[in-house]
């Protein structure tokens, strides 16, 4: 149907269709507005039974105002058609967002009252949705909670005018009415069911949403009924420790079997979750996120400094007990969304962010710390300097930081900045925050540059251990993905032992000699820095994330997996974890646990492409999870787009040929992995073990590939 006219409509994509009938968005011509319509077919609107519930839809939907649900604007019929106009809703359905591991309390108590106070206003108007499911709960814009598709909804006398409408009139004697993994007992065993069906399914829905699984599984529908109707799920703490006991007894309380032992009302349900919501607004304690400074110098180049500013805050600040402090990545990647967003995304109530004007050896410096709930400032202030004081200013932003939130951090916090990790060497550290500006780039040239930074900060301040650990890092990653040559593995090794030597409490310089020992296949070493790395600042990414690469290109699936899952924990913007989570649940024969991961990473890299549509990583990564989850021609498409930003990156090719993999096109697959190895790719074990890869291992071309590539390897790495 799409451009074509139906009344004063103008019909411009399908949404999507079910019983009820066909979805559009469409164009009210008359009133200037997007709408969403509901088609009835002919064939169906022949059909009495058919006809009377979507009329039923209708009005059930009408009946009910309330923020948290679809509203309806009219009911027609033209060209011979019955149909219904509502509120065209532009987001994400449940069902795509849920992380494998489920929300935390705050994300999980944001979707859940809404939800359930969207509930409460219908049944307190006679209404039963009867098909609640993720995939009929709308994330809007703002996050707005909208239920969508009463069609399944039924009417009590508040609405019909009459008695309780009689189920067998409505629907064919013992049908099953609903999605089976979110109904009731009653249900399922095709009994008369009242609104307590709808707090059962609103209990699944909550459980899913709390541990990224659902309570009641099986591999076919008759054994989902078999669950629904004989297995008690294990509580939700006892998959997740840190929520509340509150909480797990209402969700028990949702699935009991038998009607009578449920919440007789939505409303005693709603007045629970808010007092858990009170309980954990009292104890979430001081957080904050640090954002880049702006960059007010008068060339506009100084945006690396501002930066390394934001990160050398970050390092200082992370030490205060009682604080807790964003990542690196996790803060950087939004500094461009509102701070009411920044909260939410990073479960922090207050953001530091700031200014740096440098011009010569002069620099202006402003910071202010907002609270993201009121908007109001907490505290700022406003250094002129000369730019050697640049150190003494952090460590003024980091004290004055710790007053601002004195009473909830108490009399005994304060910053203790190490200063063995850093320099009193400006021009070193200058060159030092223009290396990591060029390294985040994730390419070739960017880790050559940075590798020359940190270099010459070296040459100015010999005893410079987080400049040693870029060096370490830099050639760590052109030897991974670019050269695989025996010089780039040496500087790894012999850098990396250097910031351990200078500095063995640094968390990153042990992280740093972790990936370099794994490159060498010297796994035993590799993992004892590793875990130095995570016992030295548990809250360090890079540790958790090299440490799962090393395992997974040693095989260690489950363990990698693990590892994966923490490092997304510690950054929940980055969306690099979550697919080699997947990927390594994949290869360890856990397909539900895999397709959770890639329901989580998805949803992560869409935003995260929404602030970096170039991301050519991003658009590779996330074609992998389309494939994964059975859309195919989107995952085709996103590898060609892929290709398109990024076509020499050895990495792109890598995962494209992945994608291509996984839809059977095996030459073009083989051919991108030739050409990603031409381009300097050299990671066997990822070869050996990728799951993506497994439809080309009995390829000859493939195992010639393997083959040469393992030479390559075994003799750059001096065997």
């Amino acid at each position: 149907m799409q451009g074509q006219i139906l009344s004063h409509y103008r019909i411009l994509e399908k949404l999507g269709e079910g019983g009820m009938g066909e979805v559009f968005a469409a164009e009210d011509t008359t009133l200037g507005r997007r709408v969403a319509i509901k088609v009835l077919p002919a064939a169906m609107a022949a059909d009495e039974d058919r006809l009377r519930r979507f009329q039923r839809e209708a009005q059930a939907v009408a009946a009910l105002n309330h923020p948290n649900i679809v509203t309806l604007y009219s009911v027609e019929e033209a060209d011979g058609q019955r149909f219904i106009t509502m509120e065209l809703v532009e987001g994400r359905t449940l069902d795509r967002i849920i992380p494998a591991v489920g929300f935390d309390l705050g994300r999980f108590l944001a979707i859940a009252r809404p939800l359930t106070e969207a509930l409460c206003a219908a049944h307190e108007k006679g209404i039963t949705h009867r098909d609640l499911k993720p995939a009929n709960v709308m994330l809007g814009e703002g996050e707005r909670v909208k239920v969508l598709d009463f069609g399944l909804a039924k009417l009590h006398a508040a609405v019909q005018g009459g008695g309780e409408a009689d189920l067998a009139t409505l629907t064919q004697q013992g049908m099953l009415v609903g999605t089976v993994p979110y109904m009731a007992p009653e249900q399922v065993q095709g009994r008369l069911s009242d609104a307590r069906a709808d707090l059962f399914s609103l209990g699944v829905i909550f459980y899913e949403l709390l541990t990224g699984r659902r309570p009641f599984r099986g591999e076919t529908a008759a054994e989902v009924i078999s669950a629904i109707l004989r297995d008690t799920p294990p509580p939700v703490t006892d998959l997740k420790a840190d929520l509340p006991d509150g909480l797990a007894k209402i969700v028990r309380r949702c699935l009991e079997k038998e009607p009578q032992r449920r919440y007789q009302t939505v409303r005693d349900l709603l007045n629970e979750l808010a007092e858990i919501a009170e309980e954990a607004g009292r104890d979430t304690g001081p957080s904050t996120a640090v954002l880049p400074f702006a960059d007010l110098s008068p060339d506009g180049d100084q945006a690396y400094f501002c930066e390394g500013i934001a990160e050398e805050l970050i390092n200082a600040l992370v030490k205060i007990d009682g604080l807790r402090v964003a990542s690196r990545l996790a803060s950087f990647q939004l500094q461009k969304v509102p701070l009411p967003e920044i909260g939410r995304r990073l479960n922090v109530k207050t953001v530091l962010s700031g200014s740096v004007r440098k011009a010569g050896d002069r620099i202006r410096v402003t910071a202010q710390l907002v609270d993201v709930g009121g908007g109001h400032h907490l505290w700022s202030d406003r250094y002129d300097r000369k730019l050697e004081d640049i150190f003494a200013i952090q460590d003024e932003i980091a004290a004055s930081i710790v007053d601002a939130l004195q009473v909830t951090l108490g009399s005994g916090a304060k910053p203790q900045p190490e200063k063995k990790a850093s320099t009193t060497d400006v021009q070193a550290y200058d060159y030092y925050l223009r290396g990591r500006k060029f390294f985040y780039q994730f390419r070739k040239e960017g880790f050559d540059f940075a590798r020359q930074m940190f270099a010459r900060a070296i040459v100015l301040d010999p005893g410079y251990a987080r400049a040693y650990a870029g060096v370490a890092d830099c050639c760590s990653f052109l030897y991974m993905y670019f050269e695989a040559s025996e010089d780039n593995l040496h500087e790894a090794d012999t850098a990396s032992r250097k910031a351990v030597e200078i500095d063995p409490a640094s968390a990153e310089a042990h992280a740093a000699r972790g990936l370099a020992m794994s490159l060498s296949k010297r796994f035993d070493e590799a993992r004892r820095e590793f875990e130095e790395a995570i016992r030295l600042d548990p809250k360090l990414f890079e540790a958790y994330y090299l440490f799962a690469r090393a395992l997974f290109a040693q095989g260690e699936l489950e363990e990698a997996a693990a590892m994966f899952a923490k490092a997304a924990e510690i950054n929940p913007e980055d969306y690099q974890a979550p697919f080699f989570e997947a990927q390594a649940h994949a290869g360890a024969g856990k397909p539900e646990a895999a397709e959770r991961a890639y329901r989580h990473a998805l949803e992560t890299v869409e935003r995260h492409l929404e602030l970096h549509p170039d991301d050519a990583r991003a658009v590779y990564l996330g074609a992998s999870g389309w494939i994964h989850l059975g859309d195919r021609d989107k995952g085709l498409e996103w590898a060609q787009r892929a290709v398109a930003i990024d076509p020499h990156n050895p990495a792109t090719l890598y995962n494209v040929a992945c994608t291509y993999a996984q839809l059977g096109q095996v030459e073009h697959a083989i051919d991108c992995l030739e050409e990603s190895v031409v381009n300097g790719m050299s990671e066997i074990g990822w070869l050996e073990h990728d799951p993506d890869l497994d439809p080309l291992r009995e390829e000859p071309r493939f195992r010639e590939l393997s083959e040469r590539v393992r030479r390559q390897r075994d003799s750059g790495a001096g065997g």
